[in-house]
């Protein structure tokens, strides 16, 4: 049986979101935090969820209203701004199915965006950064009007390149859209950023929309992210979401951890000074091109990058290849020092470089 001709056609070219399972020392490829949760914190937490696992028999508040309330306290807004996903992968599915396309996002940028916009036969319009990984606001007018483009999806900072774009530019395309397009501005990276994010801007933008996510602060398991944007669109947006989409353990979770912010502010200042600290040694590196980062990585160009990741694996330090979206180079997730140490000295060392860093 030939099951390939009873799917639909938009299906078939569709390249899945592809994970590099390897055997590693250290793993450096998937943007998370690699500080583990404390034993303190996981003790208090399975004391003050008891009554949640020993209930694991029910369904979980299908609102996540506890969960709301924590979050929205955490990001400055109202509960009712705030619509719960699985992930940001769900929320970009929701939006793209609540509001159709024409879809326009920048790249290279998060792959998601576009699978789950083919995924759902909408029109895709990519439109290539410029020479500094910035917008190309021209062309974007230009294609909004053309396509009469339905969404806009922007990560601030972006994934894989790691800078935010011009605010200026980003403004003058959320004020564009005013009356043509919800703007979605994608903010996975931003509590690593100096820039203070688009959150403030929500009262004065109806069709700005903003998604944040805990996956990347030290949370990645619990698969939690947010939609944050004006409640009749949030309203909108639920009529839609999946019953019981964020599991009991996940909000219980979830609601104890993000008090805990000592915790979390911690891991994010030892993150972004060794991002600083690596990018400087980095720069030492002859064959080595490191880009500025306001995230939690830093994308490198290097010669023959295939060759390099290879050698990099097989020493036992994975990172992310990014053939195929931005040719010759390589992403690495920023670890703990001694985590970055090794990465360091093995790429200084493949390379052939002389130790420069003892």
């Amino acid at each position: 049986m030939d099951i390939i001709k009873f799917v639909k056609k938009n299906i078939r070219g569709i390249k899945p979101y592809e994970v590099k399972k390897s055997a590693c020392k250290i793993k450096l490829d998937a943007n998370e935090s690699p500080f583990e949760i404390p034993e303190g914190l996981y003790n208090k937490y399975i004391l003050k969820s008891k009554d949640i696992i020993l209930n694991i028999n029910r369904y979980p508040d299908p609102e996540a209203k506890r969960l709301k309330e924590v979050v929205a306290k955490y990001y400055g807004v109202l509960p009712e701004n705030l619509l719960q996903g699985n992930g940001s992968d769900e929320l970009i599915y929701y939006l793209l199915v609540v509001f159709g396309g024409p879809v326009l996002y920048p790249v290279p940028t998060f792959s998601m965006y576009g699978i789950i916009s083919k995924a759902l036969d909408e029109m895709c319009v990519e439109v290539p950064l410029d020479r500094e990984f910035d917008l190309n606001i021209d062309k974007i007018f230009k294609i909004i009007k053309s396509h009469k483009i339905r969404i806009i999806f922007l990560s601030i900072p972006n994934n894989p390149t790691g800078n935010c774009f011009s605010s200026e530019k980003v403004l003058k395309i959320v004020d564009f859209c005013e009356k043509r397009a919800i703007v979605v501005i994608d903010e996975a990276y931003q509590p690593f950023s100096s820039k203070s994010g688009y959150i403030p801007l929500l009262d004065d933008y109806k069709n700005l929309l903003i998604m944040r996510t805990f996956s990347k602060i030290g949370f990645a398991g619990l698969r939690v992210g947010f939609l944050i944007g004006d409640g009749n669109i949030i309203n909108e947006v639920n009529k839609i979401r999946l019953p019981f989409n964020v599991n009991s353990v996940s909000q219980s979770m979830l609601e104890l951890f993000i008090k805990e912010k000592d915790f979390v502010n911690r891991n994010i200042k030892i993150i972004t000074n060794e991002r600083d600290i690596l990018y400087k040694k980095m720069l030492k590196i002859n064959g080595v091109k490191p880009f500025r980062s306001e995230a939690n990585f830093i994308l490198f160009k290097v010669k023959d990058s295939d060759s390099v990741y290879n050698k990099l694996l097989d020493r036992g330090v994975l990172v992310r290849n990014m053939k195929g979206i931005l040719d010759g180079c390589l992403r690495v997730t920023i670890g703990k020092p001694e985590e970055n140490k090794l990465f360091i000295d093995t790429l200084n060392n493949i390379l052939g470089n002389k130790n420069i860093f003892n």
